[in-house]
């Protein structure tokens, strides 16, 4: 989440007449994430979220990420509902972006989660990987494999700015994952971005999953490789394999990871680090300033996806082979 386009309370008011939402008492942007406007709203019946979809998000996509989270809430996984307008549809206009209203869902993210913390976000993967089957529409995930190296295109030049020899490092990452990249595993759709801030929490209980413009079909073992660099990393860059394990029990004991996903598990993670560092790499050096956005440090997933490349077995990720 973060603030590109500001709106006026006036524009807001008028919005909110189209929805059965209650008038409107307060409001505030949300500063966390890098891929919308956001903000919190507090009206005269309940605290909704607010989403304008910035240029970067494809508005024929938003079909399918606000009809994800009524397929997946009505198959029991807790998340995020869009807030029909009077007419029925999902999605309106304001300050010259599409927007929509999305229900609040209780909870806080969790700055230290602990090993019990990462099993539960694995049991909810699986489950929502589970609920995903049948979902009617389909998305492409844009950011898997053959979108690198054009994304790698728009920043090599300056990469060197971040830290020198970038060029020839990832050029040779590029090609490796070209030839190495694993076919034929199962498929569905995946979170795509289930990083802490994307998972709320109640005291330890997993209360529901949130911002699913990422979503997309792909491999569903890439999503969980997305989900170990995600959660099972220290700060001084070491990986916790018992966070490892914790995770990888939680999701199998839902869906069971199969023979070809778990011998691909190093390469999915050495990609799922390259995506992420490539994108925060691009952010880095092109975010405007003044805009109320975090960025993120993309040399994190650099220092992630070295950690990979040195793995000689999927059991060093916690795995019972």
């Amino acid at each position: 989440m973060a603030v590109y386009t500001d709106i006026a309370e006036d524009d807001l008011k008028w919005f909110l007449t189209e929805y059965d939402a209650g008038t409107l008492l307060s409001y505030k942007g949300i500063a966390e994430g890098v891929e919308n406007s956001n903000f919190l709203l507090h009206t005269s019946k309940d605290p909704l979220i607010l989403t304008l979809y910035e240029k970067r998000v494809e508005k024929s996509d938003l079909p399918f990420f606000l009809g994800l989270m009524q397929h997946l809430s009505a198959r029991g996984l807790s998340c995020p509902l869009p807030l029909p307008r009077r007419d029925g549809a999902l999605l309106g206009s304001l300050s010259g972006r599409p927007a929509a209203l999305i229900s609040f869902l209780e909870g806080m993210w969790l700055r230290k989660p602990e090993a019990k913390h990462c099993r539960e976000v694995g049991r909810a993967l699986a489950e929502m990987h589970v609920a995903g089957d049948g979902f009617a529409l389909k998305r492409a995930n844009a950011l898997s494999i053959d979108g690198w190296r054009g994304l790698w295109e728009k920043s090599e030049a300056r990469a060197a700015e971040v830290e020198p020899g970038l060029q020839t490092e990832i050029r040779s990452e590029l090609d490796f994952l070209s030839a190495a990249w694993p076919e034929n595993l199962p498929a569905g759709v995946i979170h795509a971005d289930l990083f802490p801030d994307n998972v709320f929490f109640l005291g330890d209980q997993l209360s529901g999953l949130i911002d699913f413009y990422f979503a997309c079909n792909d491999l569903l073992a890439y999503d969980v490789s997305i989900c170990l660099n995600a959660w099972c990393f220290e700060k001084d860059g070491a990986y916790n394999i018992t966070k490892g394990t914790a995770m990888l029990e939680g999701y199998q004991s839902v869906r069971p990871l199969g023979d070809a996903e778990i011998s691909a598990l190093p390469v999915l993670s050495r990609g799922s680090a390259l995506r992420f560092f490539l994108t925060r790499l691009y952010d880095w050096l092109t975010t405007p300033e003044g805009a109320m956005v975090t960025k993120k440090d993309p040399l994190e997933y650099l220092r992630k996806l070295r950690f990979h490349r040195q793995i000689k077995s999927p059991a060093e990720y916690g795995l019972s082979l």
